[in-house]
């Protein structure tokens, strides 16, 4: 059988070429959401984004097998994070059996001021994040609590998610034991904690801020503002019908031990849903068949108490199908770009603006920002922008964990923005809220960027060799491989 794979690595798609499948995919996001006023059929604006991609690339020179080849690649990259949404689902809905999520909502309602309830639940995930060094693992933890508590405050729920996932992604981006912390370190070649010291001057700042404004905003969410009688029966509600107590808080403390000990995210998830579904069938009577069935399907809550069986009827592997659908076909569309050198033509262009620190910077932001627009991955927008620019960093001798201070500072941070990328279809899944709703309360995901360009147009922390003791530099690698 011929192989009809082309393995001519001269072949590229012209400038025009590239700019066009981009063209037509931003084409179809405008057109979707401010002609047609439809959130929610992404998938299918992807999927004929893929078809254009298609067309282009065999115009190009590709053959049919590599855009499959390219569109498989991108599966791939989606199939583990994808494994994983599949048991948040699982996870969720045997939380609320269990009375995990109920008890948490239940404690959360009686504890928490309502006007320090946005404040609380940043600082609440960020140190979460920052002890699993997972912000997806906190977001399907201690997020789903926190909206369950916002919705008994009355606090709107794109703003509890974007308090809850500015807090999240927090720990994503310093955690030593966070994928995006040493994959941004790797990339760029740099020591791994020289990497998250240099963080802390973009981060740092933007925690501080996001955290400010989250305090006032809360500020008006005062007790008497809140509907104490529909607080007080969603408290009734949930005490009447589910054992409310400490021990429901022992699945949470498996998962987040787990994460620490940084078993796999996956087997983290399985444990966690089969520690709740055991606690469901031991302590609150829930049949095994019946189990089984809210795992699949979702907890269908049957209290009576509108406010109660609204909150708690979620999760579930199926509920998870569209996020995960989302995932596969907008990754798949991120694997065709870069198989076919589509996003290495567009990077080539934007890389002549690098002669000097400040484009530099502001070069690698935009970059990554594009990245993961187009490829809907933030593995992605680290790995192909911070390997193409990393020549640049040498030549100018500015230290690697600027380099990759930067991958993070605009790449990590701005992928729960994405609704059609890995990051954006998982929040959207797990917090129940469109990312078009909570992205512009996202407050540290939308200043950080900032942060790190107003640095490089005033050459604040931009350090080059000798202006920082760090463990890595270029040049010495440059020595060791000579």
């Amino acid at each position: 059988m011929p192989n009809t794979t082309t393995n001519d690595t001269s072949i590229r798609p012209s400038f025009l070429g590239a700019v066009s499948c981009i063209g037509f995919l931003c084409f179809m996001m405008f057109a979707q959401i401010f002609i047609l006023g439809e959130d929610w059929v992404t998938h299918i604006s992807l999927i004929f984004a893929i078809a254009v991609t298609a067309v282009i690339a065999l115009v190009s020179g590709f053959t049919w097998h590599d855009i499959q080849k390219g569109i498989l690649y991108g599966c791939e990259i989606a199939m583990l994070p994808m494994l994983i949404l599949m048991m948040v689902g699982v996870l969720v809905a045997s939380w609320i059996a269990s009375g995990t999520i109920p008890s948490l909502v239940y404690y959360g309602l009686q504890l928490i001021n309502p006007a320090y309830f946005l404040f609380t639940a940043v600082i609440v995930c960020a140190i979460a994040s920052l002890v699993t060094g997972s912000s997806w693992t906190t977001a399907a933890t201690f997020g789903v609590a926190f909206m369950g508590i916002g919705t008994g405050l009355d606090v709107p729920a794109a703003m509890t998610a974007g308090a809850v996932i500015s807090g999240a992604i927090f720990g994503d981006k310093i955690s030593p034991v966070s994928d995006s912390t040493n994959l941004a370190a790797g990339v760029a070649e740099a020591d791994l904690f020289d990497h998250i010291r240099s963080m802390f001057y973009t981060t740092g700042p933007a925690l501080v801020i996001s955290a400010a404004l989250f305090f006032f905003i809360g500020m008006g969410f005062d007790s008497g503002g809140v509907d104490t009688s529909r607080t007080d029966r969603l408290l009734q509600g949930i005490q009447e019908n589910y054992s409310v107590g400490l021990l429901a808080f022992l699945p949470p403390l498996v998962v987040l031990v787990l994460a620490y000990r940084r078993v796999s995210a996956l087997a983290v998830m399985v444990i966690g849903s089969l520690v709740g579904g055991a606690m469901a069938v031991a302590i609150q009577g829930v049949g095994i068949g019946d189990m089984m069935n809210f795992m699949n399907y979702g907890y269908v809550s049957e209290t009576g108490v509108e406010s109660v069986d609204s909150l708690l009827s979620r999760g579930g592997l199926q509920e998870m199908m569209w996020t995960i659908s989302l995932g596969f076909i907008g990754l798949s569309l991120g694997g065709l770009l870069e198989k076919t050198r589509m996003l290495e033509v567009l990077l080539e262009r934007m890389g002549k603006l690098v002669s000097n620190a400040r484009g530099l910077i502001v070069t690698h932001v935009f970059a990554a920002l594009a990245t993961n627009l187009f490829s809907a991955s933030q593995y992605i927008a680290i790995i192909i922008p911070g390997r193409m620019l990393v020549p640049a960093y040498r030549k100018l001798k500015i230290l690697p964990s600027v380099c990759s201070r930067t991958c993070e500072d605009s790449a990590t941070v701005t992928s729960p923005l994405v609704p059609w990328g890995l990051g954006g279809a998982y929040y959207m899944g797990v917090l129940d809220v469109s990312a078009w709703d909570y992205m512009g309360w996202t407050f540290l995901a939308l200043i950080t960027p900032v942060i790190a360009v107003l640095y490089a147009m005033f050459n604040l922390f931009i350090w080059r060799e000798g202006e920082r003791n760090d463990v890595n530099t270029y040049r010495q690698q440059e020595v060791q491989l000579g």
